[in-house]
């Protein structure tokens, strides 16, 4: 889709028109209330100055917990400017292109955010409002991360590619160094626009190089993550946690090598822009090369806007019922089942851990060979599990080729992840005007 420069008399100033209207409707005797102004146009959208404040107000809290020093404000509301930006360019171009949220899966992201902290939905709510925010507004959050993941799985990850010869060639790699070195870094990136000229690209070293120095006179990372980096976890104090050699670029796995924790390396220019890495730590990685596999079958029914939760749970628990009066598991799934198994009577074949998502694995974990669960529910639907057999088995090369793979790929989506994220950015037209 290409995005064009529209006139000036095409920007939109109604949302402004429309807040200064509202304020002569108000009584006299009211109090005098701030007017909220526009501080970004992206496209065909605008970000308003409160929404500029909310965000920030989130960010401190969360910095604050975390006991990282804030940065100036008028510095931190740039770089939150600058990232608000970024991911309504994303939004948009997932909207315009076809991808849709139901919004049923929003609500069972938020079941899950409420389980994982021990809280029902009334109790979610309260906490969030302690703490200045609505579940509403996480509602927003969540679908707009749904929108911003689906078109980066379309348009990105599912794009990536692995050969046998780089699987191989991984492979040989690693037996020539031994055991795989796994490294916890942090990382602030400093971007270069696409056909940017020597003055923007000097432009932007200057800065790398400024943030540099400050670290070298003993500056806060974390801090200079949250104020200076244009990388998606700037406001994590730009940590990355424990990444191995292999699931990194190789740019960042040469330049970490020779480093002892607490080092910083030096600057690192790639397509992306500038980078710098801080080692934390490090640590060799074993692989294990037995695993406990467990040979199940399931029945999966889907939920969509003909079939509810309740709906696909009570099929399920009618289905069990049926087994458990002696019809065969096959049987069911063959006609009942919304997976591609069902063909082969749900049969999923022999699994290693981690193969499948967590709460499908531990419910299969819980069962005795032979046994059937009750309905469990996962982010693809309801099921019905049945434990078969279980073994202990040897799977060094085939889990090594696995984990090659895997590696592999995470590498080159990361990269070009990022280079998607800078062509959206740089494609969307972008008007920034005072934020006061």
């Amino acid at each position: 889709m290409k995005f064009f420069k529209r006139p000036e008399w095409h920007r939109p100033h109604w949302v402004l028109v429309l807040l200064i209207a509202a304020s002569t409707l108000l009584p006299a005797h009211a109090a005098v209330q701030p007017l909220d102004h526009i501080v970004a146009v992206v496209n065909d959208e605008v970000i308003t100055h409160q929404e500029l404040v909310k965000r920030y107000d989130e960010v401190v809290r969360n910095l604050s917990r975390q006991n990282t020093p804030l940065p100036s404000r008028e510095i931190l509301e740039k770089q939150l400017l600058e990232r608000m930006v970024t991911e309504l360019a994303l939004q948009q171009h997932a909207r315009s292109t076809g991808v849709r949220v139901d919004p049923t899966q929003v609500e069972r992201a938020l079941q899950r955010i409420a389980a994982q902290n021990k809280l029902d939905m009334a109790g979610l709510q309260a906490a969030l409002e302690k703490d200045g925010q609505s579940l509403d507004h996480m509602r927003t959050t969540i679908r707009n991360e749904i929108l911003i993941a689906r078109a980066r799985e379309r348009d990105v990850d599912n794009r990536i590619a692995v050969s046998d010869a780089e699987i191989e060639g991984y492979l040989q790699t690693q037996a020539q160094q031994g055991v795989e070195t796994e490294y916890n870094f942090a990382h602030i990136l400093v971007t270069v626009p696409e056909n940017a000229s020597p003055e923007q690209i000097q432009a932007r070293r200057d800065r790398a190089e400024d943030i540099l120095a400050q670290l070298a006179r003993g500056a806060d990372f974390a801090q200079l993550s949250a104020s200076h980096s244009d990388a998606p976890n700037a406001l994590q104090g730009g940590a990355f946690g424990w990444r191995a050699s292999g699931k990194m670029p190789a740019l960042f796995a040469d330049a970490l090598k020779p480093l002892q924790p607490g080092q910083i390396a030096p600057l690192l220019k790639s397509s992306n822009g500038f980078h710098i890495l801080k080692l934390n730590d490090k640590r060799g990685l074993d692989v294990a090369l037995n695993v406990t596999q467990t040979h199940a079958r399931h029945i999966l029914i889907k939920t969509n806007e003909l079939t509810s939760e309740s709906d696909a749970r009570n099929r399920l628990l009618q289905l069990k019922e049926r087994i458990d009066n002696g019809v065969k598991f096959d049987e069911l799934a063959r006609l009942h089942s919304e997976d591609a198994s069902a063909s082969k009577g749900g049969d999923l074949g022999w699994i290693n851990p981690g193969d499948t998502v967590p709460d499908f694995e531990k419910a299969m974990n819980a069962l005795q060979p032979g046994e059937v669960s009750a309905p469990i529910q996962s982010p693809f639907g309801w099921h019905l599990i049945q434990v078969l057999e279980r073994r202990e088995q040897d799977v060094t090369q085939e889990r090594q080729k696995l984990l090659a793979r895997q590696a592999i790929r995470e590498r080159k989506a990361e990269e070009a992840f990022q280079d998607w994220v800078r062509q959206i950015r740089d494609s969307a037209y972008v008007e920034l005007r005072p934020l006061n």
